[in-house]
């Protein structure tokens, strides 16, 4: 059995797959696998992949299926990979240099989850922002750290023990935003141990066509039904009043701060700025007693007054001067 297998989910991106490609090959390296599920790439992306996994028989498996979305072609990947771990790696990023080995130093620590640092780059490789994988560094549980919920739930800044996964019953959803946030919180609570690193091994592209840069507003109501989830997932494993806080502010941060000026941004006429609101406030109607909101930036803090006073206008001026000292 290896002891990592990489996951590389595949579909229509053949312009950025043979750089991430190249990011995971180490032919000296030898404890490990790279499964590619492409996910009815209809691009040459599967000419792609089929001339790599020709070059390195021994190192790729080419795994093809009808399109399902993201979330679907990591679990064909999941049902798929060998390692005791498993990393996933969406196709238009891609790894740091000598990022790989230097991941190999610490799979003998028997951890259950392990994070690093992410460089958010654009297509010429520019930094754009850094971001910690995680706050702390060293070894912590959600016990420890119960703010760990209010860190990246990217599937693709961590390493997680496969059997986390295949012993739990664990898939992301399919076709859907925000997949990661129906997985990552619930691993949280099945995690004894995780260790952090402030190592920067993966490039996230930022490129027209994600999440962050769509133009379709009402898709951000997606977000409700991820944050229900996580929710749903802390009831069940009776920890929801034992992580109220954390969870609270969590949707807070993730349906209102962050979703409500994405989309005011395409459109601040939309409806779905008060839906998302109101939708929280039902959930917790007594959120402005939460203590972390006051230790959040004045920027979310004004964001936050802008939105509970639907100021739309306002947020929509602040939102775009924002961008442009970002240089967006």
């Amino acid at each position: 059995m290896p002891k990592l297998t990489v996951m590389i989910p595949v579909y229509n991106i053949e312009k950025y797959l043979p750089k991430c490609l190249d990011s995971v090959i180490y032919p000296e390296l030898s404890d490990y696998e790279i499964v590619i599920v492409n996910d009815g790439s209809t691009d040459g992306s599967l000419k792609i992949c089929e001339s790599y996994a020709e070059k390195y028989p021994s190192l790729i498996r080419v795994i093809t299926t009808e399109n399902g979305g993201l979330g679907a072609a990591r679990d064909v990947g999941i049902d798929a990979a060998e390692g005791e771990y498993i990393l996933f790696l969406d196709s238009d990023d891609y790894l740091s240099p000598n990022a790989l080995p230097e991941m190999f130093e610490y799979l003998d620590r028997d951890f259950d989850m392990l994070f690093f640092d992410v460089r958010s780059v654009n297509e010429d490789g520019k930094l754009l922002r850094y971001y910690h994988g995680c706050s702390v560094e060293g070894e912590f549980s959600l016990e420890s750290f119960p703010e760990l919920l209010f860190e990246l739930p990217s599937a693709w800044n961590k390493i997680y023990r496969r059997s986390l996964f295949t012993e739990n019953g664990i898939y992301y959803p399919g076709r859907v935003w925000f997949e990661d946030m129906y997985v990552t919180p619930k691993l949280y609570t099945l995690s004894e141990k995780m260790i952090s690193v402030h190592r920067p091994w993966h490039n996230y592209l930022q490129r027209s066509g994600s999440i962050t840069n769509s133009q379709n507003a009402e898709r951000n109501m997606e977000i409700i039904p991820a944050v229900d989830s996580m929710l749903e997932a802390y009831r069940e494993a009776g920890l929801f009043e034992k992580y109220h806080a954390q969870l609270e502010y969590s949707a807070l941060y993730n349906q209102v701060i962050t979703s409500i000026p994405r989309v005011n941004l395409i459109d601040r006429k939309s409806d779905v700025q008060d839906r998302l609101f109101e939708d929280l406030r039902s959930k917790f109607p007594e959120y402005r007693k939460n203590p972390y909101l006051s230790t959040i930036s004045r920027k979310y803090k004004l964001i936050l007054f802008l939105i509970e006073h639907r100021m739309y206008f306002a947020l929509n001026m602040l939102m775009r001067a924002n961008n442009k000292i970002k240089g967006k």
